[in-house]
């Protein structure tokens, strides 16, 4: 199977993913497939987790990017490839060009986390950083391709891509035949199309619903439009589906297929994310958290057996540690708190022993003493708590303030 010559406009077929599916024989995992008890109680159905964080690479992009390259003719991959990404795409290309003996070279802004710039090195690709943005990496990359005659490859734009991403599909409903509901996140679209392909060919009667975070969903006013919609994406944590514009090939087949596309918002990202980790013990990418997100926001609209698709894991160390802060204070877990005490000694004390009695832990605590709002006898104390839930914040708001505390915020 190869559409070694993009036509976009291809119908794309359910043999073109189980031709896929032989080509990724011995190099792309069937990954796991994981129950989710919180889910399940929460939405009232049993809810799995289609772990394609643990997948080579540590996310779907293989799948498709080997499909693309095995198809190509024996010239082009003399040749060689060059793609543009911040990450997962990057991996993947650079990993299936190796197995294949093409040659890559990718494309990466100059800020990319280093992890996955190492990453991408190691799995065989010449990386050069360029750019301070996608789209002037992507740019760049276009240009080598015409100077050299390098092969692009599309991170979602092409046939051979979501065939290869619609290999997921096959494998959701091997692994879970009772599926009625499979949720999945979108930034172009070659990973939900892929699977609509699949799973509609066999199972019309499983819902296919996509996921994008509310601050760059590209999807929605372009099914609204009819076609493909360029928006101007504001900074999202979901960086994996930060897309500006649909692509061609994607939105005709995920328009057709797809049964609706949701938002979500940054809180529901962090809070998905931490979920995922305390919950279900993985690690995954707020992009991959996607779905769980939607599930969290709107539980009782998901017809159960629902499959959530984890779709990548690769995430900075920094950036993790950062959503989960975000995550544990939408999931009022952190709680700050600023009071006026009597500037004597003793004071900050029996604050300290009234909040262990309530078993707040206090995480940092600041003192001011010279804004002009305070009396000559008194100090404001910022407090930052751990906490174990919204309703515990209130618990220990309700009991300072029995201790005649003056909570200001």
């Amino acid at each position: 199977m190869s559409f070694s010559t993009p036509d976009p406009w291809h119908p794309l077929i359910l043999d073109d993913v189980r031709g896929a599916q032989k080509m990724l024989a011995g190099v792309a995992r069937m990954t796991a497939m994981e129950g989710s008890r919180h889910l399940t109680q929460l939405v009232g159905a049993p809810v799995h987790f289609k772990c394609e964080n643990l997948q080579r690479t540590g996310s779907f992009k293989l799948r498709g990017a080997y499909v693309r390259i095995a198809g190509l003719r024996p010239e082009e991959r003399a040749a060689g490839v060059v793609a543009a990404s911040a990450g997962n795409h990057a991996q993947g290309v650079a990993l299936a060009s190796s197995l294949l003996g093409v040659r890559s070279t990718v494309f990466m802004p100059v800020g990319a986390p280093l992890p996955k710039v190492a990453a991408t090195r190691e799995y065989g690709a010449e990386v050069v950083l360029h750019g301070t943005v996608v789209d002037e990496t992507l740019a760049a990359a276009e240009a080598y391709a015409r100077e050299t005659g390098a092969v692009f490859i599309h991170p979602f734009d092409h046939p051979d891509i979501i065939a290869g991403q619609g290999t997921v599909g096959l494998e959701i409903l091997e692994q879970c035949p009772e599926v009625r509901t499979i949720v999945v996140g979108v930034g172009g679209g070659g990973l939900a199309a892929g699977i609509a392909v699949a799973v509609k060919a066999v199972r019309p009667d499983v819902k296919v619903i996509g996921v994008q975070a509310a601050a760059s969903a590209s999807y929605p006013p372009s099914l609204a439009a009819g076609h493909p919609v360029a928006i101007d994406p504001a900074p999202t944590m979901a960086d994996g589906i930060k897309v500006g514009r649909p692509g061609d090939v994607p939105f005709a087949l995920i328009r057709e297929l797809v049964d609706e596309v949701r938002t979500v918002t940054e809180d529901e990202l962090s809070s998905a994310l931490l979920l995922c980790m305390e919950r279900a013990k993985l690690v995954v990418e707020p992009a991959g958290a996607s779905p769980v997100a939607a599930l969290l926001s709107d539980p009782g609209a998901f017809r159960g057996p629902v499959v959530a698709v984890l779709s990548g894991g690769n995430v900075d160390p920094v950036l993790l540690q950062r959503i989960l802060r975000h995550g544990m204070a939408a999931a009022g877990r952190y709680l700050s708190l600023r009071l006026r005490l009597p500037d004597r000694p003793g004071a900050l004390a029996a604050l300290l022993r009234s909040l262990s009695v309530v078993d707040a832990n206090v995480l940092d605590v600041s003192h001011v003493r010279t804004d002009p709002r305070l009396g000559l006898t008194e100090v404001e104390v910022e407090l930052h708590l751990e906490t174990k839930g919204p309703e515990h914040c209130l618990e220990v708001g309700v009991a300072l303030r029995e201790e005649g505390y003056q909570v200001i915020s």
